[in-house]
């Protein structure tokens, strides 16, 4: 999208109905439809005015906090990259660092941390149950400071992940969606598979998969969730993507075989995840300290997982998908995949097939950054078309020379 994409996107974005406005980004279905639209359009309006070398430095001053309770690559760097595209410096909080390692609370840190603060990025997707709950009392702290004086404006909160969702990894793999099929709307009746596939590790979250059904059902997609028996998701957010299918005219069914999950799909999302009692079970013994329990676990948790080293997508599969071997399936990935022969012996994905779309998934992991600075303008901004549509028309200039 370039300049006069840009303007025509403005356009669209002035004619929703938006109440982001001082509101979090914590989960995908707590947005409407418009709201998602919204975020999306903000998100390639900001990437064009970039590519166009327009500075898009809304803020003179004033922070931006990442929290990372576990560890990342890609999400850390985008909401860096995100605050610095906005105007704001960036200071990690280090927790082994900080008073809360001698006891602070969440409510005291959440106020300590905010008083120049415009933005904080959490990531805390380890504990079953517990990751959105902190992110919720981190938002309940600051809207108390905010009320009490405390604070002279209320940090705006984005899920960098948690427990239940991804918000910034699903966006940005909507981004690309919309990018690679030319539009939302070209995206009703295509069948997308999210599946389960192989891995030599036993704890990776569920909000990556919970998050692509939450969102791509939406969209009247076909969505099909694959995964051997035992190796179910939450619940709610089950419940979640059958209501969103059934109101967008979609569908969204479970599978327990990669075969047909990738027959006649145009979309593949091959990813492991860990079985939900794992994760339930994991989470108490982290509680409890136990380290003994936690590697007895995790021996189980990776035997029962080689149980099914065939779930790995490879081009025997590939050719089941709508287009066939010659044109088949878009493949995605949140990265980094577990590539057999490449960065492990057996994994989610066998070499050849990663590498025929290795660059396509890095273009996929080139939105988050956008996406994560479109949920803080929203957040911090009442009138994003019209404030836009001015960055536009002053021309300033990124890079000068």
């Amino acid at each position: 999208m370039r300049k006069n994409s840009a303007t025509s996107a403005i356009r669209e974005l002035a004619k929703l109905t938006i109440g982001m406005h001082g509101k979090d980004f914590l989960l995908t279905w707590e947005k409407s439809d418009q709201e998602i639209r919204a975020t999306l359009l903000t998100a390639e309006i900001l990437r064009s005015l970039y590519e166009s070398n327009v500075s898009l430095r809304l803020f003179q001053s004033g922070l931006a906090v990442s929290i990372f309770r576990d560890k990342s690559t890609r999400t850390r760097f985008s909401f860096a990259s995100a605050a610095n595209l906005l105007g704001l410096g960036v200071q990690d909080l280090d927790e082994e660092k900080s008073q809360i390692a001698h006891g602070e609370t969440v409510r005291e840190t959440a106020n300590m941390i905010s008083f120049l603060t415009e933005a904080i990025g959490i990531r805390d997707d380890m504990y079953i149950g517990e990751g959105n709950k902190y992110m919720r009392e981190v938002a309940a702290a600051l809207d108390e400071g905010l009320r009490e004086g405390v604070l002279p404006q209320r940090p705006a909160i984005v899920n960098l992940q948690c427990d239940i969702d991804h918000p910034t990894q699903a966006m940005a793999d909507l981004c690309h969606l919309k990018r690679e099929f030319g539009g939302l709307d070209k995206l009703k009746g295509r069948k997308i598979a999210m599946t389960w596939a192989y891995s030599p590790s036993y704890g990776k979250p569920l909000s990556v998969p919970q998050g692509i059904i939450g969102l791509m059902t939406r969209f009247g997609m076909e969505v099909v969730l694959a995964h051997p028996e035992g190796y179910t998701l939450l619940p709610e957010t089950l419940k979640i993507a059958q209501q969103n299918a059934k109101k967008s005219g979609g569908a969204f069914r479970v599978a327990h075989s990669m075969e047909e999950a990738f027959k006649n799909a145009d979309i593949v999302y091959p990813k492991s995840w860990a079985p939900f009692s794992v994760m339930e079970q994991r989470t108490q013994l982290l509680r409890a300290g136990d380290s003994a329990g936690l590697k007895d676990l995790e021996r189980r948790a990776l035997e029962n997982n080689a149980r099914f080293k065939t779930w790995e997508c490879n081009e025997k599969l590939m050719a089941l998908t709508r287009s066939g071997g010659d044109t088949p399936a878009l493949y995605m990935h949140c990265l980094p995949a577990d590539i057999s022969g490449v960065s492990c012996k057996e994994g989610e994905v066998s070499g050849k097939v990663f590498e025929k779309y290795r660059i396509t998934t890095y273009r996929e992991a080139s939105f988050k950054p956008f996406i994560i600075a479109s949920m803080i303008l929203l957040s911090k901004f009442k009138s994003p078309a019209g404030l836009l549509a001015g960055i536009g028309r002053k021309k300033l200039r990124r890079i000068s020379g």
